[in-house]
C-alpha cells in the first residue's frame, strides 16, 4: 500500500505544521481572545454582585417599610378598639339614662293608672251594692211581701259583699 509507505516521509511534516497550527490557535485564542472573553465574564460577575447587594439592600429597606406599616396598622387598630369601647360605653351610659327617665316617665303613668282604675273599681263597688241592695229588696218585697228599709238592705248587701 502506498499510502501507508509514504508515512514516514510526510510524518514529520505533518507534526510540524501541527505544531505551528496549534501555536497559532494558541495565540490567537489564548492570548487574544480568552483575555477579553475573561473580562467580560469578569465584569458581568460584578455587576450580578453589585445587582444582588442592591437588592438585597432594597429588600431591607422594604422590610424596614414594611414593619414600619404593620406598626402604625396595630397601632391604629388599638386606637380603633380604644375609640369602640369608648363608643359603647358612652352609649350605655346614654341609654341607661334615657331608660331611668322612661322608667320614670312609665312609673308615674302607672300610678296614675292604679289610682284611675281604684276610682272606677270602687265606684263600680258602690254601683254593684246600689244594684244588689235594690234588687234584694225588690226579691224582699216579691217573695215575703215585706217592704224592707233601705238602710237596713244596703248594710247587709255591704256585710255579704265583704264576706264574699
Amino acid at each position: 500500500m502506498p499510502q501507508i509507505a509514504q508515512i514516514g516521509e510526510i510524518y514529520l511534516s505533518q507534526l510540524i505544521w501541527l505544531a505551528v497550527f496549534f501555536g497559532l490557535i494558541f495565540l490567537v485564542v489564548g492570548l487574544g481572545m480568552l483575555p477579553k472573553i475573561q473580562g467580560t465574564v469578569d465584569a458581568r460577575n460584578q455587576r450580578i454582585a453589585a445587582d444582588l447587594a442592591e437588592a438585597q439592600a432594597a429588600r431591607e429597606r422594604a422590610d424596614a417599610l414594611e414593619q414600619a406599616y404593620r406598626d402604625k396598622l396595630d397601632q391604629a387598630r388599638a386606637d380603633a378598639a380604644r375609640v369602640a369601647t369608648d363608643a359603647k360605653a358612652q352609649s350605655a351610659r346614654s341609654t341607661e339614662a334615657r331608660v331611668a327617665e322612661a322608667d320614670q316617665a312609665i312609673s308615674g303613668k302607672v300610678e296614675a293608672a292604679q289610682s284611675r282604675i281604684a276610682e272606677v273599681r270602687a265606684a263600680a263597688m258602690a254601683e254593684i251594692e246600689a244594684v244588689a241592695a235594690d234588687a234584694a229588696k225588690e226579691i224582699v218585697h216579691r217573695v215575703a211581701g215585706l217592704t224592707v228599709d233601705d238602710g237596713a238592705v244596703r248594710s247587709a248587701v255591704a256585710r255579704e259583699l265583704v264576706n264574699g
